[in-house]
């Protein structure tokens, strides 16, 4: 079976024939809505007048606070996230009602007729405002491991530090889209670009005041999500269904560009403070850490993702003990939410951060220095007390982190780069241009945060002509987890992919189910489908015996669209599935799964939270023009860890995509928001996302060989958000660059460069500024 076969919705996607939810055909009559927002950040709402704006042309419905037949919040952990405002404006550009109109031009023209009085509010538009204000969402979280403080104190050396990095906009070529119809027995029918159907389906079902059964999702594909349409699609799919239930009428939202940039959240921004003790020799002995997300006017997800960051500050190290922080501003800025990774890259940041500082600060290679922190035999409990396994730390061989290491040094030359850069950078033309080259370790934890979310289910249906449909509850951003699902069932049912069609998915097929994320779609979904299909094969099996008048002790196996006996005798997969149906078989069948093994203390901030480990490393080679800024990638070379792989070509698609996407985050993706707290990088012309230009013609993607993951669905591994991480060699690249120039260290070791790395701030690093 060929593991490479290409993305189920591939065709469609070079062809334009793929349907995305704002492209279905709508029925005649159906309304657009269109936002009103707000022009404070922060304001007491004092009243709305629609009236002008209700009687415009068009205009069926201006829907606002009162027009909720029940709970007005959105919120996906604590309900803080009023849909619309009744007192409050909580963040600049904030809808305060919507118009739903026969054309969007109409929508947008009424819109302009709505009035509001407000009165301005001081606006915390800052984590230091925040923090100066005392003004955060929830409780500190703190985890801890043996005495930190000590440790440190008994350090030979100690330096302290801060590191910062930014937001990012998810930019998903598809902006938030919903579709919304009430059918003749009053059942709500939601089409939305979503990546969590059921959540979707009960945050519509509280915002109407229903029950879940009464409400309807599905998700045809989306065009991009990387978390942003985690939680934040939720809204609009309500609000659709809101004006749909007030109206009558079909109801379509689709975003602008501009309005999906300023209503949506993004990625946290984060400040990290840090005291390190380490040896002589660069080996960690303790760190003290303080991490503060930003997380906008409401919770969305953010306590678990500061979390998820905080236990991922060891990277691939071994911390011996560890005492952390963490806490969540809370600004008058749009919601921060989910975003590939899931507050693992903030935590990656700041690891790297400080073995970058241990190797300045001893002028030791930081290559070495990562090595030597290596989790390793004897050192293998992380800071949170998860175990790594035998699996990530064989006694008898390499850890996957040292194969994966060893290999990425070979295949990438990088003992004979590391001259020829220290050469270049030795010639008269490095005067002003230098070059860096930097090695850096993933190692990342994959499972939800929270253990309940680690389960899945799939409804898997053979028909009477062999053709088979495949419903399960994750969701098709473009990621290729259809395709990946279609593989499973051709491998346990023996036929071909051709036979197979997946659906989309759909909260009538499979309820209650968790939000395609974490990396986890694969892992979870593929288990369910498996376990589905084998139910069904077994009953074919026992068909097959009589068909082939087979003993009890003959071995069958599935393959080649035929069921086949260890003594040689077969009977095709369909001939099979109708002999099935005549007498009387049941060709449909459910599979769930659900992760195990894992735990997690939220008082103690202890357990075991993943099921295993993804592992990977990059090596980035740079160019710096000392006299601007500018930079040029020159190569990239990667070995990753996805186990067996289900798709080689997939799954190296993900590593070269969310390391594209890093290189943004870490680079050039700036996030500006003004003084009245507007954002002003609301559009492509003012925020800079990768383009090819910025892809180096050199790079090289490996899989690392024999390494099958015990446990997992056919030894494969989650490759969705790891490998965005890897693009931390290209930030620590530019850094070497930059000390090629002789910059400036603040103190001990510390070379202070911008998150994002734009080439204002790579200029004002070259200049000690």
């Amino acid at each position: 079976m060929d593991k490479s076969s290409p993305h189920e919705s591939a065709r469609g996607h070079v062809t334009g024939s793929a349907r995305y939810c704002a492209e279905l055909p709508a029925p005649v009559g159906t309304l657009m809505l269109y936002p009103v927002m707000s022009p404070h950040a922060h304001a007491e709402l004092l009243s709305i007048d629609t009236s002008a704006a209700r009687c415009a042309p068009g205009v069926h419905a201006v829907l606002t606070a009162a027009d909720i037949p029940g709970e007005n919040d959105t919120g996906p952990i604590v309900h803080d996230e009023v849909l619309l405002p009744t007192q409050l404006i909580s963040f600049h550009s904030q809808a305060i009602a919507w118009i739903a109109a026969e054309t969007e031009a109409q929508a947008q023209f009424a819109a302009g007729l709505v009035t509001a009085s407000m009165q301005p509010l001081h606006a915390i538009l800052s984590i230091e405002a925040a923090e100066a204000a005392n003004c955060f969402h929830g409780q500190t979280q703190i985890l801890q491991k043996g005495d930190a403080l000590a440790a440190v104190a008994a350090s030979l050396h100690v330096v302290q530090g801060e590191v910062r990095c930014g937001e990012q906009d998810h930019f998903y070529l598809e902006t938030q889209a919903s579709f919304a119809s009430i059918d003749g027995e009053g059942q709500v029918n939601v089409v939305c670009s979503t990546q969590h159907p059921s959540e979707t389906q009960h945050i519509v079902a509280r915002v109407l005041g229903l029950k879940y059964h009464q409400v309807s999702v599905t998700c045809l594909r989306m065009g991009g999500g990387f978390g942003g349409k985690e939680t934040q699609a939720n809204g609009f799919a309500a609000l659709a269904a809101l004006a749909a239930l007030k109206t009558g009428r079909a109801v379509k939202v689709k975003l602008k560009r501009e309005h999906d940039m300023k209503l949506t959240g993004k990625r946290h921004a984060f400040r990290m403070r840090y005291t390190l003790g380490f040896s002589a020799e660069g080996l960690i002995a303790g760190l003290q850490a303080e991490l503060i997300a930003d997380a906008g006017w409401s919770m969305d997800l953010s306590p678990p993702v500061l979390m998820r960051a905080m236990v991922h500050v060891d990277n691939a190290y071994y911390l011996p003990a560890v005492a952390l922080t963490g806490k969540l501003a809370r600004t008058n800025k749009t919601s921060a939410t989910a975003f590939r990774g899931f507050g693992g890259p903030q935590g990656l940041l700041l690891a790297e951060e400080l073995v970058d500082r241990i190797a300045r600060y001893l002028d030791i290679p930081a290559e070495e220095i990562r090595a030597r922190n290596f989790y390793r035999p004897g050192f293998e409990v992380t800071h949170y007390g998860q175990t790594l396994t035998a699996t990530d730390l064989p006694i008898d061989a390499p850890s996957r982190m040292k194969r994966i290491w060893t290999s990425l040094q070979q295949q990438g030359d990088y003992a004979t780069r590391q001259i020829a850069v220290q050469q270049f950078n030795r010639q008269e033309v490095g005067n002003y241009k230098k070059r860096g080259l930097a090695m850096t370790p993933v190692k990342f934890g994959i499972s939800f945060n929270k253990v309940q979310y680690n389960q899945a289910g799939a409804l898997v249906l053979i028909y009477a002509d062999g053709s088979v449909q495949i419903n399960h509850g994750g969701t098709e951003m473009g990621q290729g987890l259809h395709t990946k699902m279609r593989t499973v069932a051709a491998r346990v049912l023996g036929i071909s992919e051709r036979h197979i069609r997946v659906m989309p998915t759909n909260t009538e097929k499979v309820p209650n189910t968790s939000a395609t994320a974490a990396s986890s779609g694969a892992d979870l979904n593929g288990q369910a489908v498996k376990a589905a299909c084998e139910t069904l094969r077994d009953r074919l099996h026992l068909q097959a015996r009589v068909q082939l008048g087979l003993n009890e002790s003959e071995q069958l196996h599935s393959a080649d669209n035929a069921i086949h006996a260890s003594s040689g005798g077969q009977i095709c997969f369909t001939d099979a599935v109708l002999a099935a149906y005549n007498a009387r078989v049941n060709l449909s069948a459910s599979g769930f799964y659900a992760t195990p093994g894992l735990s997690w203390n939220m008082q103690s901030n202890t357990g075991s939270p993943f099921f295993y480990f993804s592992y990977g490393a990059a090596l980035s080679e740079v160019e710096v023009d000392g006299l601007t800024g500018e930079w040029k990638l020159l190569r990239v070379d990667i070995v990753h860890d996805v186990g067996d792989s289900l798709n080689p070509q997939i799954d190296k698609g993900q590593i070269e995509g969310a390391f594209a996407q890093g290189l943004g985050w870490l680079t050039m993706e700036e996030v500006v928001w003004d003084s009245e707290g507007r954002l002003r990088t609301f559009a492509p012309s003012t925020y800079k996302i990768p383009t090819i230009c910025e892809i180096p013609a050199q790079f090289n993607t490996h899989l690392l060989s024999s390494a099958t993951q015990p446990g997992t669905i056919f030894g494969s591994k989650a490759v969705g958000e790891p490998p965005l991480m890897l693009a931390l060699s290209v930030r620590m690249a530019l850094k070497d660059a930059i000390a090629g120039f002789g910059a400036k260290q603040t103190h001990a070791g510390s070379l202070a460069l911008a998150c994002p790395a734009t080439p204002e701030a790579i200029l004002s690093a070259v200049v000690g500024s």
